[in-house]
């Protein structure tokens, strides 16, 4: 007796469903509306959220990743809604995060005529996403789902495509989920050899001064606490990319802070001064490394990864550890040595204290003058117990958020790193809410991000997500007017903005908000923010002429530091 049978359009619901999802992030439209018709019937088991572009679906499935550990998703229409998703994939991408976006498309009869809101979505997404398929019949939507999710939160995660002709979401099928959990050819956790195991671990015990780097690669591999005991154990100072940040709490006694371009003082120059360098779960990404010739060519390196593909692409290496995070770290810890490196990490202590007085102090703690933006991020992160979750978006603001504010707990930070994507930081802050209600989201931007993704106030509008939005206002694309002031001769070309007034903006929007001005009016209205759980607009109007620093000059050695704009570490 054969089974009853239900349209592709549930056939894709009850998939996504037996996933365990919960929650998408969507917007309808004519090639998807049979999708979005059934899903009338499921509103008690999946929560649509209405976003205000597709753009931003795809990037608050990215923040509901990012701090959840699951796979987000998102889901629109063919052409122009396809094409609007293609920043947040390749943002997606670049990060290793994993999101499921599912498209609509014409109908499998009408594909390659050029139909209304026809686009070769394989074509436009197979360079930026792990895996991207097509589907065109009904019966196949169930085995798609589930070889979807399977690709894009194994291995090293990242972003898949289904791309679902009209057709198949009406047609009639019989439905049988079965989990993915195999695919010939794709080995997403790699058998790890001992032999390397053994050959890290030796020079890791003949090290006098070792350095271990911690990527995302230990956050998306759960592999915080094993980092953590291999340190400890060989007594190694540890130092994280901008994307590794929370990983490590930000008082670990080991923790010596931030690499890269705006990186912390200590780790780079003790970069290039390490005998041994240790890197988990990180590609060497450019902003980290700065100029190749001369990063770290005294060291013996170690690179822990799951992707072989980075193995030697970027900076040559001694030994290669290919492997999940967690399962490489667990084999490492029974085989390093218990030691003690005080004088190495004691030698840290002259770049904490040269940064502390001549960056971090007057930042944070100006004795007068305009607001500062590191000063109004350390007092958000402290007076939210260092517990908050950090969004930013891109430029200052998430260069100063990345330096000052502290963390607790993993999995919270959410920022675009690879990608650098001005409007990633609203609609990410609202998937991330989304992903951990019971958790404070504190979305630093600044006038120039917020107003590439201003629309999705509207989604807070709608369901009163309770983000905190702190706009770090300067009337300025601050980064860009900071590399024209330092490289660019004070060349200020077309970089100072014209601004709406936020706070009215955000009345419009139902958000409460506040302006502040003066440094005495901060801390109350910081406390005034933070006092509910309802959205909130800080719209603080900080100098105009700030700059991030350190700064380690694009293309320089990461040991020619410059403390600010005349004078070098």
């Amino acid at each position: 007796m054969s089974k009853q049978k239900i349209s592709g359009s549930d056939a894709l619901i009850l998939s996504l469903l037996e996933e365990g999802v919960t929650t998408i992030f969507g917007y309808p439209g004519g090639q998807i509306i049979p999708v979005f018709d059934r899903l009338y019937d499921y509103k008690d088991r999946l929560h649509h959220i209405l976003v205000r572009h597709e753009q931003g679906a795809t990037h608050a499935a990215q923040g509901y990743a990012r701090v959840s550990g699951k796979v987000g998703v998102a889901l629109f229409t063919s052409g122009p809604a396809a094409t609007n998703a293609i920043t947040g994939l390749a943002d997606a991408m670049m990060d290793s995060t994993p999101i499921v976006v599912i498209t609509g498309q014409v109908p499998s009869s009408m594909l390659g005529t050029d139909a209304f809101q026809e686009t070769d979505v394989m074509g436009i997404t197979l360079p930026i996403t792990k895996w991207a398929y097509q589907i065109r019949r009904p019966e196949e939507i169930a085995g798609a789902v589930a070889r979807a999710f399977y690709i894009a939160r194994t291995g090293r995660p990242g972003p898949v495509v289904l791309d679902l002709t009209k057709d198949a979401q009406v047609g009639l099928t019989e439905f049988a989920y079965k989990k993915c959990n195999y695919i010939r050819s794709y080995t997403p956790v790699p058998k790890i050899e001992e032999s390397q195991i053994d050959k890290a671990a030796e020079l890791i015990n003949q090290a006098k001064k070792p350095l271990m780097l911690i990527g995302q690669g230990v956050v998306l591999g759960n592999a915080e606490k094993e980092a953590m005991a291999v340190a400890e154990k060989t007594g190694i100072p540890m130092a994280a990319t901008l994307l590794g940040l929370s990983a490590i709490p930000s008082d670990y006694p080991l923790y010596k802070g931030m690499l890269g371009m705006h990186g912390n003082i200590g780790p780079n120059i003790k970069t290039n001064e390490c005998d041994v360098l240790i890197a988990v779960g990180m590609r060497f990404d450019d902003r980290v490394t700065g100029d190749l010739n001369s990063y770290a060519k005294q060291a013996k390196i170690i690179h822990f990864d799951i992707d072989a593909s980075e193995f030697n692409k970027n900076v040559k290496v001694d030994v290669t550890v290919l492997g999940d995070a967690k399962q490489s770290l667990t084999a490492l810890l029974d085989k390093v040595n218990p030691n003690n490196h005080q004088a190495w990490i004691d030698s840290f202590t002259p770049c904490e204290q040269t940064e502390l007085e001549k960056v971090i102090i007057p930042e944070i703690a100006p004795q007068s003058g305009l607001l500062k933006m590191g000063e109004v991020v350390r007092r958000v992160s402290e007076a939210s117990g260092n517990k908050a979750i950090l969004v930013t978006d891109v430029g200052q603001n998430q260069m100063f958020g990345a330096r000052y504010f502290k963390f607790t707990q993993t999995r919270s930070i959410v920022t675009s790193g690879g990608l650098g994507t001005m409007g990633f930081g609203l609609p990410a802050a609202i998937g991330a809410k989304f992903a951990a209600p019971e958790r404070t989201v504190c979305l630093f931007c600044g006038d120039g991000g917020l107003q590439m993704t201003i629309q999705e106030l509207g989604t807070i509008l709608e369901t009163g997500v309770g983000v905190k939005i702190i706009l770090l206002n300067n009337n300025y694309l601050g980064m860009v007017r900071q590399w024209q002031q330092l490289f660019f001769h004070q060349r200020y070309s077309e970089t100072s903005m014209v601004n709406p007034d936020f706070v009215v903006l955000a009345s419009a929007y139902g958000i409460k908000s506040r302006r502040v001005e003066k440094r005495e009016e901060l801390d109350a209205a910081i406390a005034e923010m933070l006092s509910d759980d309802a959205p909130f607009l800080l719209d603080v109007c900080v100098e105009e002429a700030g700059l991030v620093f350190p700064m380690v000059p694009a293309g320089g050695c990461v040991s020619d530091i410059m403390l600010n704009p005349s004078e070098k570490y």
